[in-house]
């Protein structure tokens, strides 16, 4: 019985090794979502406030995943990997420059929270003692999307040519 154990210990070590990404100092390294440089480029002004009421469910009323993510940025023609949200939401807007790019992006967003209303309605109906819970969310998500007209009535649009020094 033991040598079994030994044994299997030490397949798993060694498959541990050859699939897993370990650091120097042997540990398995966390977090490894494949990020580079362009994580690091500058975003639109507004990308980072968004970022943070977007993806915070309290803020906002709903929990957008990684794939719900991916799928905007699909229905819009993009590709973006997939990584930490945050980084997947600043990918999409990176190189905003069009109002119609971001109008595209944000009616793809408040496709996926409308989704997600229709489905606090139903467990609202569904479960009444915890209706309050779900219209609070409800009310959340919708004013999510007035913020989303807001950004767009106040984007401005660059020309690709621009020099961004000059002002």
């Amino acid at each position: 019985m033991n040598e079994d154990l030994s044994d299997l210990r030490a397949e798993f070590d060694k498959f541990v090794k050859q699939e897993c990404a370990i650091g120097e100092d042997g540990q398995i390294e966390q977090n490894k979502d494949g990020g580079d440089q362009t994580d690091d480029e500058p975003v639109p002004q507004f990308v980072d406030a968004l970022t943070e009421r977007l993806l915070a469910p309290a803020v906002s009323g709903v929990y957008l995943s990684r794939i719900d993510i991916k799928r905007v940025a699909e229905a819009i023609d993009e590709s973006i990997p997939i990584k930490e949200r945050t980084k997947m939401v600043r990918a999409l807007f990176r190189h905003t420059t069009k109002k119609e790019y971001l109008s595209g992006a944000f009616t793809e967003i408040t496709k996926h929270i409308n989704g997600r209303i229709l489905i606090y309605t139903e467990l609202a109906e569904a479960f009444p003692a915890s209706k309050s819970i779900f219209e609070e969310n409800i009310t959340k998500a919708k004013k999510m999307a007035k913020m989303f007209e807001t950004i767009i009535s106040d984007f401005e649009e660059i020309e690709p040519t621009s020099d961004p020094l000059m002002v």
